[in-house]
């Protein structure tokens, strides 16, 4: 204190305490994908990342879903393959490109999802799911720290090749930026392993890499879910042309009984007269009962519409899951920590996998000879729908086998890499090293106690060393580099619990 001149009683304030790690965030993802609208206020939101944390502000700021629309067809008078039969004479089919990230984000939220970004990438008026655009929504993301999974749901909306193409991106990604891992769909995960066409899961393996492959986590099948209700579907959902189809196919119901009696018959006429109406909705000067009525009317008399908006909604229900595991990362991050397997939790708002995996099929999904492994998700009686795997696609690593060992580390580097930030030309010297070594072993230290590192004493736990002669020497020094060495012991699942029953001799 060199400036005192007069007489006085001076305070001087000296730190006791050195700078701690903050630990960062590990369960907010980023989603990519088309949004009904990309501009809020004035602000254009296209290709650029916003955090939510609500789907209520994911509305206000995106909208809602697409508007769905599906062709209703005369199956006699030519059946697409990928039509689903109606009684055997009509055909449902989704028109458009299918987009499908409003859907995820709602299966997202009810899996225990929270805080995420969403990157706009294109409306609803899109022709069609680009892979460039898509592409182009990982980009925005190099300048964001926050996010730590990527998820992009519309990915196998894409052609085989181009989903391949974009995953690879999702890796290389994640690889370079070291702060995130990418949550995968199986391309065509709604069919069988078996499947006549081939599998799925040897296709996504052969097409996947090789490169960031422990950044990475897969899983399959497809999931049959609970988030469009019955209520959200009605005639809105038929393209205009197949209104008219429609309208011929419950007036078809309407056969006059021979036994009908006066009212029956007035009841039967004014339901004619009222279904004459349904090609007429979407005329500009439509002035007949509203489509709420008609539908209401439909859903009460009509067993052929009751089964196409059934069908119409199992559709639309069936979902990749990557969104509900994103929502279950950071479901079990709040709940237990990190360093938890994101496995053996249930799913909600799922009713069934598309595909029943049995215990011999998932031992090639789980332990491949190439190490490629593709996460589980199977239903068990008495149980529900469970997530059955937490293994990265890197599963030959003995480093890098798991999601939470991968998830866990990351954590751990990024929290220190942002408190380190602070030593930056700092003195290289004794009292540096001191500090930054305090400063690591209490994060890690506060991290034990938690139970995220395995050891039964800290020093099993982890180590921390830093300093001339341990990690660094005089050439480091005059060079002007800090170099601190921490290792860790990660916690790892009970993946294989093996019970051993052998009998004894009766002793008495």
């Amino acid at each position: 204190m060199k400036n005192q001149k007069p007489p006085g009683v001076y305070i001087q304030e000296i730190d006791a305490l050195g700078n701690s790690v903050p630990q960062v965030p590990t369960a907010i993802p980023a989603f990519i994908g088309y949004t009904q609208k990309a501009i809020y206020d004035g602000e254009q939101l296209l290709n650029k990342p916003v955090k939510i944390s609500s789907l209520g502000e994911y509305t206000q700021l995106f909208g809602g879903a697409p508007g769905y629309e599906h062709t209703l067809i005369k199956t006699r008078e030519g059946e697409t393959a990928d039509a689903a039969v109606m009684d055997g004479d009509y055909a449902l089919q989704l028109d458009g490109p299918g987009f499908n990230l409003f859907n995820a984000l709602r299966l997202f939220y009810a899996n225990g999802g929270a805080e995420c970004y969403i990157v706009s990438v294109g409306d609803y008026t899109e022709p069609s799911i680009n892979v460039h655009q898509l592409r182009g929504g990982i980009t925005p993301l190099l300048k964001e720290s926050e996010p730590t999974m990527i998820v992009i749901p519309e990915a196998v909306r894409l052609s085989f090749e181009d989903c391949a193409s974009l995953q690879q991106a999702i890796l290389t990604h994640c690889a370079e930026v070291k702060s995130r891992v990418g949550v995968l769909d199986i391309h065509d995960g709604y069919k069988g392993i078996d499947h006549e066409d081939g599998d799925v899961i040897a296709a996504f393996r052969n097409n996947i890499g090789v490169d960031g492959l422990s950044y990475g986590a897969a899983y399959y099948p497809w999931l049959h879910t609970g988030i469009v209700g019955s209520s959200e579907l009605g005639l809105e959902n038929f393209n205009t042309e197949s209104l008219e189809t429609l309208k011929d196919l419950v007036m078809a119901e309407l056969s006059v009984p021979k036994t009908a009696n006066a009212g029956e018959l007035a009841r039967i006429g004014e339901l004619r007269t009222l279904f004459a109406d349904i090609p007429s909705i979407r005329e500009a000067n439509y002035k007949g009962p509203t489509v709420e009525m008609l539908n209401k009317t439909l859903m009460t008399v009509s067993p052929a519409f009751k089964s196409i908006l059934s069908q119409m909604q199992t559709e639309l229900n069936l979902l990749p899951p990557a969104a509900a595991i994103a929502g279950i990362y950071t479901l079990v991050d709040n709940a237990r920590g990190v360093w938890k397997a994101p496995a053996n939790v249930s799913l909600s708002s799922v009713i069934k996998p598309s595909v029943e995996i049995s215990h011999a099929e998932q031992e090639d999904l789980n332990v491949p000879t190439y190490g490629k492994a593709v996460n589980a998700i199977r239903s068990f009686v008495g149980q529900g729908v469970l997530v059955w795997g937490a293994r990265t696609l890197d599963g030959n690593s003995e480093d890098w086998r798991y999601v939470n060992v991968r998830r866990t580390i990351i954590m751990i580097e990024q929290s220190i890499q942002m408190a380190a930030k602070a030593y930056v030309f700092e003195p290289n010297d004794e009292g540096t090293w001191i500090n930054v070594r305090s400063m690591i072993d209490n994060f890690l230290n506060g991290l034990w106690q938690q139970g995220g590192l395995a050891g039964a004493t800290p020093g099993d736990a982890y180590t921390v060393s830093v300093g001339l002669g341990s990690t660094m020497t005089p050439a480091d020094i005059l060079d002007g580099i800090m170099r601190i060495s921490v290792k860790v012991a990660i916690i790892r699942p009970a993946e294989f619990i093996v019970i051993t029953f052998q009998q004894e001799m009766q002793k008495v």
